[in-house]
């Protein structure tokens, strides 16, 4: 998940540089919202994840 909000990120900063901004706004607020998600993801994965019998 992390692979698509870097992919967003670049097809993002590549419009912004030939000017396409309508583009490069909505690749920008895709990339930020997969970014929260695999934050969430991750988090949650590391509270529920499993842990070694003691």
């Amino acid at each position: 998940m992390l692979s698509w909000s870097l992919t967003f990120l670049i097809v993002a900063i590549i419009a912004a540089l030939l000017g396409l901004g309508g583009i490069a706004g909505e690749a920008t607020y895709i990339a930020y919202i997969l970014f929260i998600l695999f934050i969430i993801l991750f988090v949650v994965s590391l509270i529920t994840g499993k842990r070694p019998k003691v």
